[in-house]
């Protein structure tokens, strides 16, 4: 996979990092880390200029999650949901929701970044849900430069060892994001056994 990635990077160069970087915030199962990772290792070796590889993954990013945005807001729930129609697919797009309800404007930054893979469903349930555009994107902006920032400095600093640095960000971001799930998990059946008290103590008086 890295051998593939480098000869994409190589070849077309930050072309092939902002493509990479929008249509994976449409959902689509591309590396994108990978790819700022490579790009951050051209710029160690002097192939690219830094400030070519950052603007190149912060802009696609920033407007393939604006993209993912208007999707939710213009094509509605029903769109996302066929969008979605894997059960795999589904299970992501309901721990998204979980975010965002839970944490409103602030899912959006942290689904940029500390749980990436929930990043693009956020956007279509940010647009669903009807949340601000303006507060979508200031909280979408900062974690995309984070995450970006990230990425691209350890591909410069870690250039000669850049597969490794992948399985272990790949293993983070899965027990990240598995937490992320958990939490929601225990938060849902809080306010389930906060509703059933409720309700016996209705049915007692």
């Amino acid at each position: 996979m890295s051998e593939t990635i480098f000869a994409l990077v190589s070849s077309y160069g930050v072309a092939a990092i902002f493509a990479s970087a929008f249509l994976s915030c449409l959902a689509l199962p591309i590396p994108t880390s990978l790819m700022m990772l490579s790009g951050g290792a051209f710029v160690t070796i002097g192939d690219m200029a830094l400030w070519q590889v950052v603007s190149a993954a912060f802009a696609g990013a920033v407007l393939g999650d604006q993209a993912g945005y208007l999707i939710g807001r213009f094509g509605g729930a029903p769109l996302v949901e066929r969008i979605a129609r894997s059960r795999s697919r589904q299970a992501v797009l309901g721990r998204a929701r979980a975010l965002v309800d839970r944490r409103g404007a602030l899912g959006v930054f942290f689904s940029t970044w500390l749980v990436a893979p929930l990043g693009p469903w956020v956007n279509f349930i940010a647009g669903t849900t009807g949340l601000n555009w303006l507060r979508f994107t200031f909280w979408d902006v900062l974690g995309e430069a984070v995450w970006v920032t990230a990425y691209v400095g350890l591909g410069m600093v870690f250039a000669s060892q850049i597969e490794m640095v992948a399985g272990i960000l790949g293993n983070a971001v899965g027990l990240l994001a598995a937490l992320a799930v958990g939490a929601a998990m225990l938060v849902w059946i809080a306010g389930a056994m906060k509703r059933q008290r409720a309700a016996a103590r209705a049915r007692a008086a």
